[in-house]
């Protein structure tokens, strides 16, 4: 899956995948504007507001939204903005809220990094969401 609302991978790994169950798994966002491919934000809450949007936008591709997140993980580059980061999350989810870890972690020139498991939209057999892939176990 791949959309040109949130930031290009610049690694070997997906925006998302869904497919696996019924869920959708988006990777790791940061403060990255998709456009520009920069880091974007001075300050801790600019820079999470553009990461969860950029969350929601992957999940939006994938028929998803935060509102049927059943898991995040946010990695904070100081633990001093766990607080911050409450305040801005209540604008991206609802109660019942998804179960979270946070977690301090050695982020490379960003404040906040959020990866997330949410429920993925019913489809028929033989019917994947647009620009998913279906992936399959070798055969042994």
């Amino acid at each position: 899956m791949l959309t040109v609302a949130a930031p290009t991978p610049k690694g070997i790994y997906s925006q998302g995948i869904v497919g696996h169950g019924p869920f959708v798994h988006v990777a790791g966002q940061g403060p990255v504007d998709p456009r520009s491919g920069r880091i974007i934000g001075r300050t801790f809450t600019e820079q999470a507001h553009r990461t969860f949007r950029n969350v929601g936008a992957i999940l939006r591709a994938a028929g998803s939204s935060w509102g049927q997140a059943v898991k995040t993980s946010v990695f904070l580059a100081d633990l001093k903005d766990f607080a911050e980061m409450n305040r801005v999350y209540r604008h991206y989810v609802r109660a019942p809220y998804p179960a979270r870890t946070t977690v301090q972690a050695g982020l490379m020139g960003i404040l906040i990094e959020v990866d997330c498991v949410a429920l993925a939209p019913v489809r028929g057999p033989g019917r994947g969401s647009a620009g998913s892939r279906s992936r399959r176990s070798p055969r042994r």
